[in-house]
């Protein structure tokens, strides 16, 4: 088996969905904003606060393109890893890259710390801006699509599962 990497907007699930993906597939979980923050010893919105957005961007892209797991994982990254295509190449060698799919009525429901959650959103776009800009990358770097609309954590997990081991 293969890594399993969530990509999705925030609020999508990655981090939910990947613990129970990893509970119920006996593999270790890892969320790539946390090692992120323990690599600069400071939270995610504090590093885009001092160093800005496309900075923000180009660290977290070469963080994950030389990121590798020591054990099989379920990988849960930040929404904005799809903004660099070497940090996506390399997630995609090792592992099945899952796009967790919602439509934006039910991010904007699921988002309510958009100023302290750690976004990389430029100053002056707004949710529906990211959303937009971010939905075709999605879809060209997932090698599977989940609808999670309307689905549970654990029938969403136990999709991406069964789905990933026929590959």
């Amino acid at each position: 088996m293969k890594n399993i990497v969530l990509i999705g907007m925030p609020g999508a699930g990655k981090s939910t969905i990947g613990v129970v993906l990893a509970k119920i597939a006996g593999i270790n979980f890892v969320d790539t904003d946390l090692l992120i923050q323990q690599q600069e010893g400071k939270l995610l919105q504090v590093i885009v606060d001092e160093i800005g957005c496309d900075n923000f961007i180009t660290l977290e892209g070469d963080f994950l393109s030389a990121f590798k797991t020591k054990h099989v994982s379920v990988v849960a990254t930040g929404g904005s890893a799809v903004y660099t295509e070497k940090a996506m190449n390399n997630l995609k060698n090792i592992g099945n890259v899952v796009y967790l799919q919602l439509p934006y009525e039910e991010i904007e429901k699921r988002i309510h710390n958009i100023t302290t959650r750690g976004l990389a959103m430029a100053k002056g776009k707004t949710l529906l801006n990211l959303y937009e800009e971010r939905l075709p990358l999605y879809q060209k770097y997932a090698d599977l699509i989940i609808d999670c609309l309307g689905k549970t954590i654990e029938e969403i997990a136990l999709e991406i599962l069964n789905k990933v081991k026929k590959d």
